[in-house]
C-alpha cells in the first residue's frame, strides 16, 4: 500500500468509529480491503464467530444496542451476508498468509473505538480535513483506526516480501473494555503461533520514536455492585428505610482506603456511582462500577479480594444487600528480550525512525496480554511494540489524533521484524 492508501483507509475507519463488539462496519471494511488487495494470496480469512472463541467474550452490550449499530453499518453499505455472519456482535477477523516452510508469526491489532464525542473545533485535523466521526458519541480516540490500517499494510508488505513461514494477523475487537483479547487467546488460531507481536501507536512517544518492547502492563478487573435496600419517605418515616445510596457511599469511601501492597503498584477507581430517584425518597437501589489494577496479576487479585470485602461490608453496615459481578479482566505480561532485540535492530534501520528505546512501561492495562501470555505458555515469544506519533490531545480525549506518517513507520518496522523472524526463525 502506498502512503496515500494507508492515509485514506485510516481516515475512512476514523470517520466511522464503533465501540466494543459493535465493529460491524470496521470488520467489513477490513474484509473488503484484504479481499481486494490480497485475494487468493490469503490462505484463510476467518470472520466473526470463526475468528474468536465466542464463549470467552466479555463486556458484550445488550441486543438492542448491537442491533442499532448493525443497522447503522447496513445503512453505510455493509453487505447483508457479512452482517449475518457478524450477528450478535461477533466482530473481528483473523487473516492468514502462508509463505512456505518457516515459523508462524502473529500480529495483533485492535479495531474498536471509544464511546465519547469527538471535538468539532475547526483546528482539529479530522474536522479541517473532513474525516471527523460521523457517529456522534463515538470516536477513535486511541488510534485503533491506525492499528487496523497497520495490520492490513503489514499483510500486503509481507505478501510482497521473501518472508518464509505463516503470518496471522489478529484484528481484535473490544480492547477498550478489555473484553476481546481473551476470546482470541482462547481461539484455535493462536495455538501454533511461535512469535507474537502487538502494536500501539502514540503512548506519549513522538513521531519517529519506536519502543521495541513495552512492559508495565497493569492487570485489571472490573467489578459491578448492585446495592438493594428499602424505600421510605425521608421526612415522615426515615426509620422504615434501608438506604442503598448510603451503603454505596460508604463503599466508595472505603474502596479508596484499601491498603497498598509492598510488592508493586496497585490501583482502584469507582468510575460509575449512581442511585436514588428524588430528594425526599430514601433510595432502595444504587450501583457502583469499579476497577482494580495491579502491577502483576497476583496484585490485582489481592485488590479484587479486598474490594469485594469492602462492598459486602458496606452493604451489611447499612442493612442492605449487594450483588457483585466480575466483569472484564486482563492479566499482566512482559515482552521477551529476543523479540525486543529484533524489533530494536529493525527499527534502527527504518527510514523515518530517529530514536529507538529498548523498553518502556505502559502504566495501564491492555488485553493483548491474554494473547501474549498464551503464546508464551505454549513455548513461544511475545512482544508489545510502541510506535510513536505526535498527538495533539491525550489518549481518550476529544482532540486525540495521530500523525499519519507514523502509520508507515509501524508497517515498515513490523514487516521488517516479521521478515527477520522468517529468515532467522522464531
Amino acid at each position: 500500500m502506498t502512503a496515500d492508501d494507508l492515509v485514506a483507509l485510516r481516515r475512512d475507519l476514523h470517520r466511522r468509529p464503533e465501540p466494543a463488539w459493535r465493529e460491524f462496519y470496521t470488520t467489513a471494511r477490513i474484509v473488503d480491503e484484504l479481499e481486494s488487495r490480497l485475494g487468493d494470496e490469503l490462505a484463510a480469512l476467518h470472520v466473526g464467530p470463526d475468528a474468536i472463541a465466542g464463549d470467552h467474550r466479555m463486556a458484550v452490550p445488550d441486543d438492542a444496542d448491537l442491533a442499532r449499530w448493525r443497522e447503522q453499518a447496513r445503512a453505510a453499505g455493509v453487505d447483508d451476508d457479512l452482517l449475518e455472519r457478524l450477528e450478535g456482535g461477533y466482530t473481528g477477523a483473523v487473516a492468514v498468509l502462508e509463505r512456505g516452510e518457516g515459523p508462524t508469526v502473529g500480529l495483533r491489532v485492535d479495531i474498536d473505538g471509544l464511546p465519547r464525542a469527538e471535538s468539532d473545533s475547526l483546528d482539529h485535523e479530522p474536522v479541517a480535513e473532513g474525516f471527523r466521526s460521523e457517529h456522534e458519541g463515538a470516536m477513535h480516540a486511541c488510534g485503533h483506526d491506525a492499528h487496523a490500517t497497520i495490520g492490513i499494510g503489514v499483510l500486503e508488505a509481507i505478501a510482497e516480501s521473501d518472508f518464509a513461514g505463516t503470518l496471522k494477523v489478529f484484528f481484535q475487537p473490544a480492547e477498550e473494555v478489555v473484553g476481546g483479547g481473551k476470546s482470541m487467546a482462547e481461539s484455535v488460531h493462536i495455538r501454533d503461533v511461535d512469535a507474537l507481536l502487538a502494536v500501539h501507536i502514540g503512548l506519549d512517544h513522538p513521531t519517529g520514536e519506536v519502543v521495541a518492547g513495552i512492559d508495565g502492563f497493569l492487570a485489571v478487573s472490573h467489578l459491578e455492585a448492585e446495592f438493594t435496600g428499602e424505600s421510605a419517605h425521608a421526612g415522615g418515616h426515615p426509620e422504615q428505610g434501608r438506604n442503598a445510596v448510603q451503603a454505596m457511599a460508604t463503599a466508595v469511601q472505603n474502596l479508596y482506603g484499601l491498603p497498598r501492597h509492598n510488592d508493586g503498584k496497585t490501583r482502584v477507581n469507582a468510575g460509575v456511582v449512581e442511585g436514588g430517584s428524588a430528594a425526599n425518597v430514601i433510595p432502595d437501589e444504587a450501583r457502583i462500577v469499579a476497577e482494580v489494577r495491579g502491577e502483576t496479576t497476583q496484585l490485582m487479585e489481592y485488590m479484587k479480594l479486598r474490594a469485594r470485602r469492602v462492598l459486602r461490608s458496606a452493604a451489611e453496615m447499612h442493612d442492605c444487600e449487594v450483588s457483585i459481578e466480575t466483569g472484564a479482566e486482563a492479566p499482566s505480561a512482559t515482552s521477551d528480550e529476543e523479540l525486543v532485540s529484533i524489533v530494536a535492530d529493525v527499527a534502527g534501520a527504518t527510514a523515518g525512525v530517529d530514536r529507538v528505546l529498548e523498553r518502556d512501561e505502559l502504566g495501564g492495562s491492555e488485553d493483548a496480554t491474554f494473547l501474549m501470555q498464551t503464546v508464551q505458555e505454549n513455548g513461544g515469544t511475545a512482544c508489545y511494540v510502541g510506535v510513536g506519533t505526535d498527538h495533539p490531545g491525550g489518549h481518550h480525549t476529544a482532540t486525540f489524533d495521530v500523525d499519519e506518517a507514523s502509520i508507515g513507520h509501524g508497517v515498515d518496522v513490523l514487516a521488517g521484524a516479521i521478515e527477520r523472524l522468517g529468515r532467522d526463525g522464531a
